[in-house]
C-alpha cells in the first residue's frame, strides 16, 4: 500500500489531536491543501463519535440531522436533547418510545447551507430505507435546492453507516468530487458487517423491526438472539440460551470476521445501551483475541437506535480501514497517495 498520505491528512488529523488534548473546540489556521468541493451529510443514527462532529461539523463539510424520537407525548431531536437518560428510564418503565424519520424540511436547509457555505455538491448518507424513511426524505429535499445532491441508502445502521461517512469526509477533504466521495463511502459500507445481541426482541416487535412470531418465541422460551443486518435488514443469525452463551457467541462471531479481514485492516465499534461496563468486557476480550486489530471504539447507541434495540443491547461493527483499491480509480491521484479515515484514532 502506499505509504504516502492525501494532502488533506495533516490537517484532518490535527483536528482531531486538538480536541482530544483538551483544548476545546480549538481549529488549526492552516486549511487543508485540497479544495474541498463535496459536503457531507448524514442522520444521527450513523453514531459517529463527538469528536469527530466537532471537527468537522463547524465549516460545514459535515452536518448530522438529528433524528426525532418520541416518548409518550414529548418530542425529543437527537443531539439536540439529553435524551439518553430520558429514554433508558422510559423503556424500564415501558412506557412508548418511538421513532420517526427527519423532515425533508431539515435536509433542505442542511443542503441549502452547504451551497451557501461555497461547496460544490453534496454526499448525503443515510440508515437503511428498509429501517426508516429518513433517505425518501433525504431525496425529496434534494429535488428543491440548487446544489447537486447524491443521496445514498447505507442499507446499514450505527457506527457501519458511520464508517460509511467517515470515509467520505476524508475523501471530501482530500479534493475528491462527488461521484468519487461518493464510490469511496460505498466501498467502505460494503465492507462492513453489523452484529448484536438484544436481551428482549419485544422492542424491535413494537417498532416494526421483527415478526411477532419471533419475538414470541424468544418470550416464551428465554431465547437470547443473535442477530445481524444484511442488506439493510435485520436478520436472525442464531437463538441462544442465556445472556451470557449468547454475548460469548457474539464475541466469538466477530472475532471469526475480524479475523477472516486482511492483516491489519480490522477495525470494531462496541454499542450499548444501560450496560456499558458488559461493553467494555465485550471490548477488552475482543482486544485478546484479535491483538493486530485496533481497540474497538465503545460508545452508546444512538437513542434512535436505542429505542428499537432496548436496554441491555450489545452490537458490535466489523469494518475495514484500509485504502480501497478501485472505488475511485477513475479519478484518484497519480502521485500514489492513499486514503485512510481511521488514521486520526
Amino acid at each position: 500500500m502506499p505509504d504516502r498520505e492525501p494532502s488533506g491528512w495533516p490537517w484532518l488529523r490535527e483536528r482531531l489531536i486538538r480536541l482530544r488534548q483538551g483544548r476545546g473546540g480549538a481549529v488549526p489556521e492552516a486549511a487543508p491543501a485540497a479544495v474541498v468541493q463535496v459536503a457531507v451529510v448524514t442522520d444521527s443514527a450513523a453514531a459517529l463519535p463527538a469528536d469527530w462532529i466537532r471537527a468537522f461539523a463547524a465549516d460545514g463539510r459535515l452536518t448530522v440531522v438529528p433524528m426525532p424520537v418520541m416518548v409518550g407525548a414529548e418530542i425529543y431531536g437527537e443531539g439536540e436533547d439529553d435524551i439518553t437518560e430520558t429514554i433508558a428510564v422510559a423503556l424500564a418503565s415501558g412506557k412508548p418510545v418511538k421513532t420517526s424519520r427527519p423532515s425533508p424540511g431539515q435536509f433542505e436547509h442542511a443542503y441549502r447551507e452547504a451551497r451557501e457555505r461555497g461547496f460544490q455538491s453534496v454526499v448525503s448518507i443515510h440508515i437503511s430505507a428498509e429501517l426508516s424513511g429518513t433517505a425518501d426524505a433525504a431525496r425529496l429535499a434534494a429535488q428543491r435546492v440548487g446544489i447537486p445532491v447524491e443521496v445514498l441508502d447505507s442499507r446499514t445502521v450505527g457506527m457501519a453507516q458511520g464508517m460509511g461517512v467517515q470515509g467520505a469526509v476524508v475523501a471530501a477533504a482530500d479534493g475528491r468530487n462527488a461521484a468519487d466521495v461518493l464510490a469511496f463511502a460505498q466501498d467502505r459500507l460494503d465492507r462492513t458487517k453489523v452484529y448484536f445481541y438484544v436481551p428482549s426482541l419485544e422492542q424491535l416487535r413494537r417498532g416494526g423491526r421483527v415478526g411477532a412470531a419471533a419475538s414470541l418465541l424468544g418470550t416464551m422460551f428465554s431465547i437470547k438472539p443473535i442477530l445481524a443486518v444484511d442488506d439493510g435488514r435485520i436478520i436472525p443469525l442464531e437463538k441462544v440460551r442465556s445472556a451470557a452463551k449468547a454475548i460469548a457467541r457474539l464475541e466469538e462471531i466477530v472475532a471469526a470476521d475480524a479475523s477472516t479481514r486482511p492483516a491489519g485492516q480490522a477495525r470494531l465499534a462496541v454499542h450499548h445501551f444501560g450496560n456499558e461496563s458488559e461493553a467494555q468486557e465485550l471490548a477488552r476480550r475482543l482486544a485478546v483475541a484479535l491483538p493486530a486489530c485496533p481497540p474497538a471504539q465503545i460508545s452508546a447507541l444512538p437513542a434512535v437506535l436505542a429505542a428499537h434495540a432496548g436496554l441491555g443491547v450489545l452490537a458490535v461493527i466489523v469494518g475495514e480501514g484500509s485504502t480501497p483499491g478501485s472505488a475511485i480509480s477513475a479519478s484518484s491521484p497519480s502521485d500514489g497517495s492513499s486514503l485512510d479515515e481511521t488514521r486520526p484514532g
